[in-house]
């Protein structure tokens, strides 16, 4: 039993917890809290968040302004802050952490090296570990008149001047953002400016990135560190749908190696030495090139989202959510196993398929015989009648699936957008 849990028993008014989220994707993270005995209070600007009723108390605030956070974290009296899954969050979370003086985290200095893209790239520079050629450019702004914007003027050349270096396709991406936001592949000099011109419109910094894109296989490895070493390691094969930014689904076993998977670890310790990162976990998505190499294209210290540290539990027996909670509230996790994947798993969100348009009118979601007997877990949350705005964002909810043998998953992944349909009137 942690010390947390019996001090908590201990104790008439348990000690609170602010977590900066309340969407579906926070539910494991507020019920594993309350299990360590943690009065959990949620925040964020969405009143219709999936997670916010789990909580035990709800203040609803941007929790992207990192001085309001400070405000409601001294307001509340809490005792430790627990990032959502969204790199505002995390961000944010760091930052209450170190005014307050509240264990779990790294600086937010130290954050900033690993949450914006281009500060990333140039550690993986400085560490040798592989990553894509990159190049930051400043923002033009929203205004791409040359005669009436000189710096706007100025960006846009230095723009032009950074993917002449660069081999096509390529990527343009704000550095601030994650599930997608703003990414585009840009295979012409024409399709680079218009993701330019997209990417400074959605960033709130100063820069974007433009990077080389690199071919091969799309994968997540989430590591759970423990005094700079990897104590936990979990990796999964993605799947895109009609975004080809955002994650429409994962299974495990991955199908990336022994000697590509001892690399991720390889470079997980190298980046946990050099920054003398806090324990925790530490998140990584990769692209396997042909030879096997593992090129890291984000990276992050939080908890990834739709409901993906409960896939973890489920393939490999391990309370992912509690150990996450335990390490962002400064406990003890050393007692965590490197447990390997159990058995055949897919987590997938159920999205509007190519047929359906926008403004669409959503009245179900239809699961084919075929798939009935290996779904583990449901959690849909459409509504019928709602109108789909996006159809390239729009999710239904998610399942978990398991599947007899390796030939099975592979074959019902690859037909899972047939299987799971949402219906549209």
């Amino acid at each position: 039993m942690s010390q947390l849990h019996t001090r908590h028993q201990n104790s008439k008014t348990p000690n609170k917890l602010l977590l900066l989220g309340g969407s579906h994707a926070e539910i494991p993270l507020i019920k594993a809290a309350q299990e360590l005995g943690w009065y959990v209070i949620t925040t964020g600007n969405n009143r219709d968040g999936l997670g916010h009723p789990y909580a035990d108390k709800t203040v609803f605030a941007d929790y992207s302004n990192k001085e309001a956070m400070v405000e409601l974290a001294r307001r509340e009296n809490v005792q430790a802050v627990c990032s959502g899954c969204n790199d505002f969050s995390l961000l944010s979370t760091v930052y209450v952490c170190e005014k307050l003086g509240l264990a779990g985290h790294d600086s937010y200095t130290t954050s900033l090296e690993i949450h914006h893209k281009d500060k990333y790239r140039a550690l993986a520079t400085r560490l040798g570990i592989p990553t894509p050629k990159a190049i930051t450019v400043k923002v033009a702004g929203t205004n791409f008149a040359a005669d009436q914007d000189e710096i706007a003027s100025k960006a846009c050349a230095d723009f032009e001047t950074a993917i002449a270096q660069l081999t096509y396709p390529i990527i343009v991406k704000p550095v601030d953002l994650t599930g997608g936001k703003g990414i585009h592949r840009a295979a012409t000099i024409e399709e680079a400016r218009t993701a330019y011109k997209d990417a400074c419109s959605r960033t709130r910094q100063d820069h974007v990135v433009v990077e080389e894109f690199v071919e091969g296989s799309n994968h997540g490895f989430s590591a759970m560190l423990v005094k700079g070493k990897v104590a936990f390691a979990f990796a999964d094969n993605e799947q895109y749908f009609i975004n080809k930014y955002l994650v429409s689904g994962a299974n495990t076993p991955s199908t990336s190696g022994s000697a590509t998977l001892a690399k991720l670890r390889d470079y997980s310790e190298r980046i946990a030495h050099e920054l003398n990162l806090v324990d925790g976990i530490l998140h990584i998505q990769y692209i396997e090139r042909a030879d096997g190499t593992p090129i890291i294209i984000e990276i992050c210290r939080r908890s990834p989202g739709d409901l993906y540290i409960k896939f973890v539990k489920y393939a490999t027996g391990i309370d992912y959510p509690k150990f996450i909670v335990m390490a962002e509230t400064g406990e003890d996790i050393s007692s965590i196993v490197d447990a390997p994947t159990q058995g055949f798993w897919l987590r997938h969100c159920v999205m509007a398929g190519r047929n359906i348009e926008n403004n669409s009118v959503v009245r179900d979601v239809a699961f084919a015989p075929e798939i009935q007997e290996n779904i583990v877990e449901k959690f849909l949350w459409h509504k019928p009648g709602e109108i789909i705005t996006d159809k390239s964002l729009y999710k239904a909810g998610i399942v978990f699936f398991k599947f007899d043998t390796l030939a099975e998953m592979q074959d019902k992944t690859a037909q899972m957008t047939d299987f799971v349909k949402i219906v549209v009137d």
